[in-house]
C-alpha cells in the first residue's frame, strides 16, 4: 500500500519569513540568557518589568467607557467598580477631542455619540461625583485637548481635597499618531509637540505618579499598520517627545519614567505567538535604546511599560458572540506578553457604545483569566520556548530596522508632514481588506463558517436623542451665570503665556475655574499656534 503523502500547510509570519513546523536548539545558536532574557524585573526586561509580576499584583482591568453625558458616565464608572474593575478609562465624544463646544455648529451631529461630552469644568466634576481620585487611577484617551483635560483632573482633585501629587493615571497625550491615524488634531505638528512636552514637564514637577503620556500603537494598527509597524512607529514617536522635553533641560531619568505605551493585542492580523513575541522584543529594544542612546541610569527609565487594548477592529458584526472568544484570546496573549493594564473590546462594540451586559462580560473574561486559569501564577511562562525566543529575536531586529529606515529618511515628523506614512498604511489597509474579501484571510463567520439563519437581535446601547438638548441647556446655563469679564481676562492671560512660549498648563487653571469652555480655550490658542492642513495621502 502506497504511503500517503503528508501535505504541510505553508505559513508566513507578519515579518514575511516562513514559519517552521517546529523549533529546536538550532534556532537559538549561542543563546545567552543574561543578554537576551535576564530575570524578570532586570535589564533588558524581556521577561517583564517587575520581578514577581502578577503574583504580587494583577494587571489593572480598565474597561474603556464614556457615556453620552457626565451623569451616565458617572453611573457606568460606579457600575464597573462595583463589578470588580480596578481602574477607570474615559472616552470623550468627538467634539471634545477636537476642541469644539457642544453648541458649535460643527459639533451638532456628534455630541455624546462616541463618548462623554465635556464643555466645562462642571461636566468634568459630575463625571467623578462620589468617586475619590486618591483611590483610583484613570486613563484618558485624549490628545489635542490633553492639556485642558489634565488641568481639569487636577482641579477636580483639588475640589475633593486630594493632593495632585497623589493622583495616579495616564493621559494619552500622543498627538503624532493622530496625524497618522485618527485625525483629531487641531494645531500644526510643531506647536502640538510643544503641548505634549508641556504635559510631561508639568507632570514631572506637579503630578509625579501620573503617566504624562501613553504613546499609542493601537490606532496606528487600526489605520493599516501591521502589528510590528504599530510598535515600531510608536517607539519612533516616543523619541520625538523625549527629545522635546530634554531640550528644555530635563535629563532622561527625570522624564522617561513618566512614559508609557498603549499597544495593540489582537485585530485582524492577530497571531497569538507573534503578538506575545512582538511585545517581548519591544521591551528589550526599548531597554537598550534608553541605556545606549540616551544614557539612562535609572532602571525605571529602561522599563517599557505598556497597557494593551484588545482590538475592536478584530471583532465582527457577523455572529457577534464569536467576539467573546476572540477577546479571550487577546486577553491571554496580553497577559503572556506582560501587560500592566488591559482594556478589552466588547462583543457588541462594532454596533455602538457597549451595553452593560457586553462590558461586564469583557470584564468577566479578564477576571476568569486572572483567577481561574493559572496564567497569572508564573512570570513569563513562555520564556525559553525555542519558538517564542527565536520569534522575539526576529521582532526586536525588525523594530530596529524600521526605526533606522525612518531616521534615514528624515525622521517620523517629516514623514507625517509629507504624508509618506499615511499613504503607506492606507495602501496596506486596502491590501488587507482585499485578502479578507477574497477569503485568503479567514474571518470566522464573515468569509467562512457563515450561517443563514437569523440570530437573536442584540440589545445595543442607544444614545438618548435628548442628550444634545440637555447638554446645550446646561452649557447655556453655565454661560449665563459666569462672569464674562473674568472669562475674557483669563483667556487673554492664557494667550499672552502662549505667545511667550511658556508651559501653558499652569495658565489653564484660571480660565477653567472661571467656566471658560474647552472651545473658547482652543480658539484662544489657535490665535498663537494656528491650525493644521492635512496633506493629500490618497
Amino acid at each position: 500500500m502506497a504511503k500517503k503523502e503528508i501535505v504541510v500547510r505553508p505559513v508566513t509570519s507578519i515579518l514575511g519569513t516562513p514559519v517552521k513546523v517546529f523549533y529546536g536548539p538550532d534556532d537559538l545558536p549561542d543563546f545567552d540568557y543574561k543578554e537576551k532574557l535576564g530575570d524578570p524585573g532586570e535589564y533588558p526586561f524581556t521577561r517583564g518589568v517587575f520581578p514577581s509580576m502578577y503574583r504580587s499584583e494583577l494587571w489593572t482591568m480598565r474597561q474603556y467607557s464614556g457615556q453620552s453625558t457626565s451623569e451616565s458616565t458617572n453611573e457606568r464608572f460606579k457600575y464597573l467598580l462595583k463589578n470588580g474593575q480596578t481602574g477607570l478609562s474615559l472616552a470623550f465624544d468627538l467634539p471634545t477631542q477636537i476642541g469644539l463646544d457642544s453648541d458649535m455648529p460643527q459639533a451638532e451631529d456628534d455630541v455624546g455619540k462616541l463618548g462623554v461630552a465635556v464643555d466645562t469644568l462642571d461636566d468634568f466634576e459630575r463625571i467623578y461625583d462620589g468617586i475619590s481620585l486618591d483611590g483610583i487611577s484613570t486613563s484618558f484617551t485624549i490628545n489635542a485637548t490633553a492639556p485642558i483635560v489634565l488641568a481639569m483632573y487636577a482641579l477636580v482633585a483639588q475640589k475633593q481635597g486630594v493632593e495632585t501629587k497623589k493622583l495616579r493615571g495616564t493621559i494619552q497625550n500622543d498627538i503624532l499618531k493622530e496625524f497618522i491615524a485618527r485625525g483629531t488634531w487641531i494645531f500644526p505638528p510643531g506647536p502640538s509637540i510643544k503641548l505634549v512636552g508641556d504635559c510631561v514637564e508639568f507632570c514631572n514637577k506637579e503630578i509625579p505618579r501620573f503617566n504624562a503620556i501613553s504613546v499609542s500603537g493601537t490606532h496606528i494598527l487600526e489605520y493599516g499598520a501591521n502589528t510590528i509597524q504599530a510598535v515600531s512607529l510608536a517607539i519612533a514617536i516616543a523619541e520625538v517627545y523625549i527629545q522635546e522635553v530634554m531640550k528644555r533641560g530635563s535629563n532622561i531619568d527625570q522624564i522617561a519614567p513618566l512614559f508609557s505605551f498603549h499597544l495593540p493585542i489582537g485585530g485582524r492580523q492577530f497571531n497569538f505567538f507573534e503578538d506575545i513575541a512582538r511585545l517581548r522584543g519591544a521591551r528589550r529594544y526599548w531597554a537598550k535604546l534608553l541605556k545606549n542612546k540616551y544614557g539612562a541610569q535609572d532602571k525605571r527609565s529602561m522599563q517599557f511599560r505598556f497597557s494593551t487594548g484588545g482590538m475592536g477592529g478584530g471583532l465582527t458584526a457577523e455572529q457577534p458572540l464569536n467576539n467573546i472568544a476572540r477577546a479571550a484570546y487577546y486577553a491571554m496573549a496580553a497577559a503572556f506578553a506582560g501587560t500592566r493594564s488591559l482594556n478589552l473590546a466588547c462583543f457588541d462594540e462594532v454596533y455602538a457604545i457597549p451595553s452593560d451586559l457586553a462590558i461586564r462580560t469583557s470584564l468577566r473574561v479578564q477576571q476568569i483569566l486572572a483567577n481561574e486559569t493559572g496564567v497569572a501564577d508564573v512570570v513569563d511562562p513562555l520564556g525559553g520556548s525555542y519558538y517564542v525566543e527565536a520569534l522575539t529575536n526576529e521582532m526586536e531586529a525588525k523594530i530596529g530596522e524600521i526605526i533606522s529606515k525612518i531616521d534615514a529618511e528624515g525622521g517620523i515628523v517629516k514623514q507625517i508632514e509629507n504624508g509618506t506614512i499615511q499613504r503607506e498604511l492606507a495602501k496596506q489597509s486596502y491590501a488587507l481588506q482585499k485578502r479578507i474579501s477574497s477569503g485568503e484571510k479567514v474571518l470566522v463567520g464573515v468569509n467562512k463558517y457563515q450561517i443563514k439563519e437569523e440570530e437573536k437581535d442584540l440589545e445595543v446601547y442607544k444614545t438618548d436623542p435628548e442628550t444634545i438638548n440637555r447638554q446645550l441647556a446646561r452649557l447655556k446655563a453655565v454661560k449665563s451665570a459666569r462672569d464674562e469679564a473674568k472669562v475674557e481676562s483669563t483667556l487673554k492671560q492664557l494667550q499672552a503665556a502662549a505667545e511667550r512660549n511658556e508651559n501653558i498648563i499652569p495658565h489653564l487653571f484660571e480660565p477653567l475655574k472661571a467656566k471658560a469652555t474647552i472651545g473658547e480655550i482652543i480658539e484662544t490658542l489657535k490665535k498663537v499656534y494656528g491650525t493644521y492642513k492635512e496633506p493629500t495621502t490618497v
